[in-house]
């Protein structure tokens, strides 16, 4: 097996992601108190908290008994003393973020992976029953609903005037807050679709094939340059991240072995800056569990999707390491290996990196803070069931769920 790692400079290179987030967007009451945004500001994964370890808990909950493992369960919007989100048992929550007192419980007609989206007065999401739904924030009351052709596993995101969302193989949708439709854009064939919304300019919008994705700028209903799906081998793309001119996202192709790769392209060229493809680090893994790890993390919307902080951009998933990239030359500053496969993509606050373990046989799961700088771990707790999606920081407590259907609140220990 050919080693493919190191950095690659490179011209124009072109991808399309099955990009992976998790947007919601939300009226901000306090930067401290809310998590308003899918990846927080700027889809970079990073919080204004200065949250630190030992965490503590505060309260947790068990969704739904099963003898089978859930394959999502997306991170929360958290607005003020409530915390809304959809789990795979089809049911849309409503949680007091103090005591986990269940508010309201609205239940959809089929397995909800999508992300939701608040404003002052209701709360959206789509769900797999094929309907974006609008509920009262206050009463969970259904408001109205918008049906489509197939499945919505995406983020669900209030851009301007517009409530954006994917249908799988279906279109994107952008939707007046009453729930009208003003247009939309063919999606032929991307499933689990998410994007990110920077300065009037969708990344990505999807073309008129499917081989075709690239920014699509709102205002002018038109793309400013596509990429190329062929030019990358891979067959997941991750939500990507922004930072100035650069927009960043990593792949994972798991033909002949697990390939990583790790990307940053001038979002307004779509020349590529840098690539570094590292051969996965699963060790004691054979090729049955590499194929069952890829088939659990590709239902994940934020699988693999990176983190910014300072110069460095930092990734975790996939395999057992967590690494982080100078953001501008691509060059590995750290490595992380651990002895379980990393099961969630990563969320900062105060210099610390927070991200779920899978466990083993004998190795249960469990949360790790890690530092930024360096990698070093800096604090870890076993949790029931691995952590399915980065855990959200709202303030001062740590908000996640796991495979086990298990909602945790953890609050910082004084």
């Amino acid at each position: 097996m050919m080693e493919r790692t190191g950095i690659i400079i490179k011209k124009p290179h072109i991808f399309p992601l099955l990009v992976i987030s998790i947007f919601f967007t939300l009226n901000a009451c306090s930067r401290n108190t809310d998590w308003v945004q899918f990846r927080g500001e700027g889809g970079r994964g990073v919080s204004s908290s200065r949250i630190s370890p030992p965490l503590g808990l505060r309260w947790k909950i068990k969704l739904q008994e099963s003898d089978e493992k859930i394959r999502s369960l997306n991170p929360p919007v958290v607005i003020g003393d409530t915390i809304y989100f959809g789990s795979d048992d089809g049911n849309f929550y409503a949680l007091d973020v103090e005591s986990g007192y269940m508010r309201w419980v609205f239940k959809s007609g089929a397995e909800i992976n999508s992300i939701p989206y608040a404003d002052r007065d209701q709360v959206y999401f789509g769900s797999k029953d094929g309907k974006l739904y609008a509920l009262s924030r206050d009463t969970g009351q259904e408001i109205w609903n918008f049906p489509i052709r197939s499945q919505i596993n995406s983020q669900v995101q209030r851009y301007g005037d517009y409530i954006i969302f994917v249908g799988d193989a279906d279109a994107i949708y952008f939707l007046s807050p009453e729930g009208e439709e003003q247009f939309r854009i063919d999606n032929p064939g991307w499933y689990n679709y998410t994007f990110l919304m920077a300065d009037d300019v969708m990344y990505f919008g999807t073309g008129p094939v499917v081989e075709l994705i690239g920014p699509y700028d709102i205002n002018k209903r038109d793309f400013l340059w596509f990429l190329s799906y062929h030019e990358i081998a891979a067959t997941w793309y991750s939500f990507s991240a922004v930072r100035g001119d650069l927009i960043y996202f990593g792949t994972a192709d798991p033909y002949g072995g697990l390939y990583l790769g790790f990307y940053a392209f001038n979002r307004h060229t779509g020349e590529m800056v840098w690539e570094q493809i590292h051969e996965g680090i699963l060790d004691n893994q054979d090729y049955e569990m590499m194929w069952y790890l890829f088939l659990r993390n590709v239902e994940l919307l934020d699988f693999m999707a990176p983190t910014i902080w300072k110069d460095l951009v930092i990734f975790t998933g996939g395999d057992c390491a967590a690494r982080a990239f100078n953001a501008e030359t691509g060059v590995l500053r750290w490595e992380k290996i651990f002895d379980t496969p990393v099961s969630s993509a990563p969320t900062i606050a105060a210099g610390r990196v927070y991200f779920g373990l899978l466990g083993g046989d004998f190795t249960p799961p469990k949360l790790v803070c890690i530092s930024a700088k360096d990698g070093s771990l800096l604090w870890e707790m076993e949790t029931e069931g691995s952590i399915l999606s980065a855990p959200v920081i709202a303030g001062k407590r740590i908000i996640f769920g796991t495979d086990e259907s298990v909602f945790y609140v953890l609050e910082q220990v004084f």
